[in-house]
């Protein structure tokens, strides 16, 4: 076994050893050597190699969104850290714990002209959870064990990103076999449970006729189903849900965009609710969103182990608890109370529904029959991991399949990354893994394809509508000045040489025929993974959209 002759490797490496954190994502450089001797160098480390630092950190995301506990992330000094910028953003607002460890220079050679040295400390200030900086040397190594336990546990305790700086003088390649340290480790904290619950919000639900229960971005089976059955029994109750939501229930209401879009005056007052529940993470639906902000609740409680964000600008109380541990003892003291609220929108909803099945026996070949098409096709028991944007929009307008595990980077809603998340969420969760996504995002994360880990059973399906087809459907976008080359951005790449490049079956398909024959054997076992590139005609995809929400209204 290798150890790194320095100290503050030493510390890191053990201190990690001791708290279980043993995925490490390694980046190529000299300055963090000492890191990767002492990961490399012990056979309980799971290592990974990736040269592209963003691809990297989003890898890392992935990882640790599968896991539920911390991913470090290591890299060498100057312009590599920033790199990770993107990925520590999406896990500050995703809750996904990430380390990040920088390797840096001696302070004295910082702003003096040195090579590959940048001001490294708290420069993820604004979108990490803590920022440790150590120093270098032996008289330091009180401090720099309190910072580093401080650091590792507040990631385990809070559910995101830090950063431990870490400065390394030369040499850097030195090793021992026994390690001179041996540091403290401290326990993190846990998560204080829910003791009770006061009286008038038990009195304020009871009382109210209609609850909507608004479920957000949820790992699958975060919440009991005995919980979840006692909501959806409620007939005061209505529980809507997303796709990222990974909740199912034949009474629930998952395609929100669905039921409101083109709702009056009076069908809004209708829906308004006297309180708002909401659970979860980011919410995908704008309309939904707007709706809340407009037809404010009369109390907005929000439940989850984090700080609660006001979305809809009417939060009234956060419940800072698990949402099982919140149910368990809020579910018990409740009363379910006569309302037609529930009964009313699922009639709704079934109508709406109706009307959308009728429409898709008529559609024409574009972006909402493919993607009608691809999540029907998705074999039983796959994760599904959804690109931003228009990928994961769509997807909200279908049903879900329970058996799926549904995933996409929505705490910043970035095209940035979804690629190398998917298969860092692949490589770990070892279940067959589908990633749909459209043609910016997918070549603008290319480099994710750069490493040895695909597993075989990985599948990209890539939907190329030749441009940023979402923008077409926003409002008056399209009568913008150069909309097609700055908005747009139109292009004709296709996916065919980076699959050659990256040793990836490469399909390809422009019409509903080749589409169907193509998704009979996509999903098959193969030597090797597997990219379906389908290719919509952009024109008329937003048309089509249009035509859907007034064919359901």
């Amino acid at each position: 076994m290798n150890h790194s002759s320095k100290i503050l490797s030493q510390t890191l490496v053990q201190l990690c050893l001791a708290k279980g954190i043993d995925h490490i994502v390694l980046s190529p450089g000299s300055r963090n050597a000492p890191l990767t001797i002492g990961f490399s160098g012990n056979s309980t480390f799971k290592n990974f190699s990736i040269v592209d630092e963003r691809c990297a950190a989003f890898f890392g995301l992935g990882m640790a969104q599968q896991l539920g506990k911390p991913v470090v992330l290591v890299c060498t000094s100057g312009s590599a850290l920033l790199n990770y910028y993107p990925a520590i953003a999406e896990a500050f607002y995703s809750h996904i714990p990430l380390i990040v460890v920088s390797a840096d220079r001696p302070s004295e050679l910082i702003d003096v002209g040195d090579g590959q040295t940048i001001r490294q400390e708290h420069v993820f200030e604004n979108h990490n959870c803590y920022s440790a900086s150590c120093k270098e040397g032996a008289e330091f190594q009180y401090f720099n064990e309190q910072e580093i336990n401080k650091a590792l546990n507040i990631a385990m305790e809070e559910s995101g990103p830090v950063h431990i700086n870490i400065p390394f003088s030369e040499p850097l390649y030195s090793m021992e076999g026994k390690p001179s340290v041996f540091p403290v480790n401290v326990i993190p904290k846990k998560l204080n449970s829910l003791s009770k619950i006061p009286q008038v919000f038990i009195d304020q639900w009871n009382l109210a006729s209609r609850k909507l229960v608004l479920v957000g971005t949820l790992a699958p089976n975060t919440i009991a189903m005995e919980w979840l059955q006692i909501l959806a029994t409620d007939p005061s109750v209505v529980v809507m849900t997303e796709t990222t939501s990974n909740l199912h229930h034949p009474y629930f209401f998952p395609a929100i965009d669905q039921l409101i879009t083109s709702l009056d005056f009076e069908g809004f007052q209708q829906l308004r609710p006297e309180i708002l529940l909401t659970v979860g993470g980011m919410i995908v639906s704008k309309r939904i969103k707007a709706f809340l902000r407009k037809f404010t609740p009369n109390a907005h409680w929000h439940v989850g182990p984090y700080k609660a964000l006001d979305t809809y600008f009417c939060l009234t109380h956060d419940f800072r608890s698990h949402p099982n541990a919140f149910f368990e003892y809020f579910l018990k003291q409740v009363q379910p109370k006569a309302s037609n609220y529930q009964p009313f929108w699922l009639a709704k909803q079934e109508e709406r529904r109706g009307k959308q099945t009728q429409f898709e026996l008529k559609m024409p070949y574009s972006d909402f029959l493919v993607y009608a098409q691809i999540f029907r096709s998705i074999p039983m028991g796959s994760q599904v991991q959804l690109a931003n944007s228009t990928a994961i929009r769509y997807s909200q307008l279908f049903p879900s399949e329970p058996t799926h595990s549904i995933f996409c980077n929505r705490g910043t809603s970035g095209i940035d990354g979804s690629t190398s998340t998917a298969i860092g969420a692949a490589v770990t969760s070892g279940i067959p893994t589908v990633l749909v996504t459209g043609d910016l995002s997918f070549f603008y994360d290319s480099n994710a394809l750069w490493n040895s880990y695909l597993p075989k059973s990985f599948r990209i399906i890539l939907v190329n509508n030749r441009g940023g087809g979402i923008f077409r459907i926003l409002p008056s976008a399209k009568e913008v000045p150069h909309f097609e080359t700055y908005f747009e951005t139109r292009h004709a790449l296709t996916a065919l040489h980076l699959c050659a490049m990256f040793d990836i079956v490469y399909q390809k398909v422009e019409n509903q025929n080749e589409l169907e024959a193509a998704l009979l054997t996509f999903f098959k076992p193969s030597q090797r993974p597997v990219l379906l590139e389908i290719m919509t005609p952009s024109e008329i995809n937003d048309q089509v959209l249009n035509d859907y929400f007034e064919a359901i209204a």
